[in-house]
């Protein structure tokens, strides 16, 4: 059922679901494609690792300051104009010649999905409250995660039916017509734009500093394996970034402006543990899908269309289990996550075993059973842990919490596409032993990004009771603030 009695409210709602649908199935519909793609142009491992995760890069970098400009602009406006730059440069993707053109297109239009995106998360919290909000956030999340499940299955029917060529093409059209709709539908159903602050202070250097922090920590993956004394570079550099970010972050709240990180979000280790938690969880699921589909189609030689069909399960999955999960929710409360991602371990530790153990035409219909499982710990995860995030970001920050989230999430899809697409691609040899071997060291590297989460979503209760017991124990209810949790 749709979140609110208001006719407007659940028509602004379907908007800000076709927004999801259309910006998160772009990225997910082209990893079918990669093989083509690189084909058709000629691109080598550093162009296809840009042009995937160039897209994540710009997304996330500009939620935060979409967010802020809509505060002061109003919302509908930068909604238009974000879709709009979206759908354009989607062509101009689709119609490139050269890696180069098509990595600059996904660039801007990466940066146009996250300013839409982030028009969907401030209209979502300017529409609804209390319940209705974690509802409507909720669907949002689960539109959108069902949608990025089901790209690589009409990907792989568009290169099928269309061949490589045009297929791959026709994969970065398809948000065409989504993008054209959902702009009609925006035209006529968001809310009049409405400022919801004076003026804007966005911390513009902090977020140079962000963006620099994570293509420190994505070009050592993109560029070829140096020496030793390269790797000691990167990471220095790494380290020197981020202490500037730190230390400009407290600069900026001793001289009493809002830094990019609002100051009560850090204090709050519940927020901080569950953005770290759907940080490794979003990398390592888009990282597997791309690897997934890179090795069905160049590891084994499947078409695109079979591909496809491999991930279909896990779209299916998804979304039955996203119906669900909140009745799973009410019984375990934030241990429901810690159960979708000890589920979704065992399962990339299961299609690593049967990518290394299992004869090649087995093997299609055993991962298409992996993803079916695969799918259904993303359900148990994705949208009650961005519940649980949410509700304990602190009401003075209510607002930018939702976008910090989305972009701490980017940021690191950027990074793990780049480090697992990296991996694969640096141990593919063109045999099909070699490509199995490949697919099994960067399915693992994505367990352990899942296996450092679920360890946080283990802490997470044990912090949130012992930040909440304080104000709230009384004689005879020790445990109460536990059954807050549950939303």
């Amino acid at each position: 059922m749709l979140p609110g009695e208001d006719r407007a409210a659940r028509r602004v709602l379907m908007v800000c679901m076709a927004a999801g649908t259309t910006t998160l199935l772009d990225q997910s519909v082209l990893n079918i494609a990669v093989p083509a793609l690189r084909h058709s142009l000629g691109a080598g491992p550093t162009d296809v690792q840009w042009i995937v995760a160039g897209y994540s890069l710009t997304f996330g970098l500009m939620l935060v300051p979409g967010g802020s400009l809509g505060d002061v602009h109003g919302r509908k406006g930068l909604f238009l104009v974000g879709l709009s730059a979206f759908v354009l440069f989607g062509a101009v993707a689709a119609t490139g010649a050269r890696p180069d053109l098509v990595i600059a297109a996904r660039l801007v239009q990466g940066a146009g999905a996250g300013l839409v995106n982030s028009q969907v998360i401030g209209t979502l919290q300017d529409v609804f409250s209390g319940l209705d909000r974690a509802r409507a956030l909720g669907l949002y999340a689960v539109t959108g995660g069902v949608a990025a499940a089901l790209g690589p299955a009409l990907g792989g029917a568009l290169v099928a039916a269309c061949g490589p060529e045009l297929g791959w093409r026709l994969c970065l059209l398809l948000n065409t017509p989504c993008g054209l709709v959902t702009l009609w539908l925006a035209f006529r159903w968001l809310p009049k734009a409405r400022r919801t602050a004076g003026r804007s202070q966005l911390d513009w250097w902090g977020l140079v500093w962000a963006g620099a922090l994570t293509l420190a920590l994505m070009l050592p993956f993109i560029s070829t394996p140096g020496s030793a004394l390269v790797a000691a570079l990167w990471a220095g550099a790494a380290v020197a970034l981020a202490c500037c970010l730190v230390l400009g972050q407290r600069l900026r709240r001793r001289s009493g402006r809002v830094p990019l990180v609002h100051p009560s979000l850090p204090r709050s280790r519940p927020y901080m543990l569950g953005t770290a938690i759907a940080m490794a969880s979003f990398g390592s699921s888009l990282a597997a899908t791309l690897v997934l589909t890179m090795f069905l189609q160049s590891g084994l030689g499947l078409s695109a269309l079979t591909a496809a069909l491999v991930t279909l399960p896990s779209a299916v999955a998804m979304g039955v289990t996203s119906a669900v999960a909140w009745r799973v929710v009410r019984r375990l409360g934030p241990h429901t996550v810690t159960l979708g991602l000890a589920l979704g371990i065992l399962t990339l530790l299961g299609g690593a075993a049967v990518a290394l153990t299992v004869p090649r035409t087995s093997l299609p219909l055993v991962l298409a059973a992996v993803q079916l499982l695969s799918g259904a710990a993303a359900g148990l995860t994705v949208s009650p842990n961005q519940a649980l995030v949410l509700q304990h970001a602190p009401a003075e920050a209510a607002g930018v919490a939702g976008g910090i989230l989305q972009m701490a999430q980017r940021i690191a899809a950027a990074v793990a596409l780049s480090a697992v697409s990296g991996s694969y691609l640096r141990g593919t040899s063109g045999a099909t032993g070699g490509s199995r071997t490949a697919f099994a060291q960067a399915i693992l590297i994505c367990a352990g990004l899942l296996a450092a989460a679920a360890v946080l979503s283990l802490l997470r209760p044990r912090l949130t009771a012992r930040r909440r017991r304080p104000p709230l124990a009384a004689p005879g209810h020790p445990h109460s603030a536990p059954a807050r949790e549950e939303a």
